[in-house]
């Protein structure tokens, strides 16, 4: 049987034409040496190598882009550059006149290494799902509001650390910290014993901004170069004893995996939806009632251990992403290339729709166990029936580190 051709993708592949998403590789004959590149179904294409293969198809002022070893050069480029390189792309992938010269730049995905695909400038996490939002309020707060009386008014978040930002396949090794349950009369330190996950879709900043110069509404395309899945692990026992007052800390440092590919913002226009209606009006700066619909009907999928455990619907998420970037510099706090803003847990309604561990077992367990392995995967509707892909982040837990001696134990 004559093997197939890196050209002819299987019907209702998400990694088609229409998505292209953008990561950073490396090869067995040159580990250190790391290239762009874009995945086109279970191959690679080279970029560095594709000017000079087909000369002209990539604008010359943009070919040096290319070139580099993170996508950071590209991503301050801004949207004109991303949208004359995303179509020379599709160009070089599509026409059948172009094959002979492509077809030696497609690597086989298995045969490459993948890396973190750009340097993390900022890392900002929301708290944006009603449903999580409300959830999680019910299990800590069970005789008080589920939710806070600012959450229908503002995307809530916190910074977090940009320096544990890790690629898919990078293990995730067990935290320690400090915990205490209602009952103990003093804290103690040690592994967490309560480690969870926390589904969500992350947002990739690439044109920065001028300090004092709030972003609108109007211009979260001009600023965001495209979409990824995240997993922010947590640690749900230190979260629980040092949150109060000031928010996640150790509990969520640690580690906060991302896919290695992300995918253009604009590969899912036909993907684009209502979010959901809202009973409190927003102040004016987040009205987004006569902007484009803001929601996106990505369609999420997490596996323990091989075992599809929820289908969190992205497209239940109360605060878009635009109207998350449009607060996250109200204040005129500036963006830079590179940051990172995730949206929070995703869950919907139902039960087989929660995106973290403390939902699905309603607080009491079990968690994550050393040796456990997740894997988020996600798409959503394309153009003519075609499907988008979010590259998978997969992470295993390894038990946790022992402490050089003199530590605390």
């Amino acid at each position: 049987m004559p093997e197939q051709s890196p050209f002819d993708l299987p019907e209702g592949d998400p990694f088609g034409p229409h998505t292209l998403p953008y990561g950073v590789f490396s090869t067995a004959d040159a580990p250190d040496l790391r290239r762009l590149g874009v995945r086109y179904g279970r191959h690679v294409l080279d970029l560095a190598a594709l000017p000079d293969a087909l000369p002209g198809t990539v604008p010359a002022p943009h070919a040096a882009l290319l070139t580099a070893a993170s996508l950071n050069p590209l991503l301050a480029a801004g949207r004109p550059v991303w949208q004359a390189v995303h179509a020379a792309v599709r160009a070089a992938l599509t026409d059948p006149a172009h094959r002979t010269a492509v077809a030696p730049l497609l690597r086989p995905l298995d045969d490459v290494t993948l890396h973190l695909p750009f340097e993390v400038a900022d890392y900002v996490d929301f708290y944006s799902s009603e449903h999580h939002a409300t959830n999680v309020g019910r299990i800590f707060r069970p005789d008080g509001a589920a939710l806070p009386p600012n959450w229908k008014h503002l995307p809530i978040g916190y910074h977090g650390r940009a320096g544990t930002v890790v690629v898919s396949g990078t293990p995730v090794v067990r935290p320690h910290g400090q915990r205490k349950a209602p009952a103990d009369p003093a804290p103690v330190f040690g592994p967490s014993t309560r480690l969870d996950i926390e589904a969500e879709v992350g947002f990739v900043v690439g044109t920065p901004s001028a300090l004092h110069a709030p972003v609108g509404l109007d211009a979260f395309r001009e600023h965001v170069f495209g979409v990824c899945l995240v997993n922010d692990w947590s640690a749900r026992d230190i979260q629980a004893w040092e949150y109060v007052p000031l928010g996640p800390f150790l509990g969520k440092s640690f580690a906060t995996s991302v896919s290695a590919w992300i995918t253009p913002l604009d590969a899912f226009d036909a993907s684009r939806t209502a979010p959901p209606a809202r009973d409190v009006a927003p102040l004016p700066y987040l009205d987004d009632a006569a902007a484009e619909p803001g929601g996106l009907d990505l369609r999420i999928e997490v596996r323990l251990n091989g075992q599809v455990i929820s289908r969190p619907p992205f497209a239940a998420m109360y605060w878009t992403a635009a109207q998350q970037l449009a607060h996250m510099t109200v204040n005129g706090a500036s963006l830079r290339t590179g940051d990172l803003y995730a949206s929070g847990t995703v869950s919907g309604p139902e039960p087989d729709q929660l995106g973290c561990l403390l939902e699905l077992t309603r607080g009491k367990g079990p968690y994550l166990q050393d040796g456990d392995e997740i894997t988020l995967t996600a798409w959503a509707p394309g153009p003519d029936g075609a499907r988008i892909g979010l590259g998978e982040v997969t992470g295993r837990v390894l038990p946790a580190a022992e402490l050089p001696a003199g530590r605390p134990a």
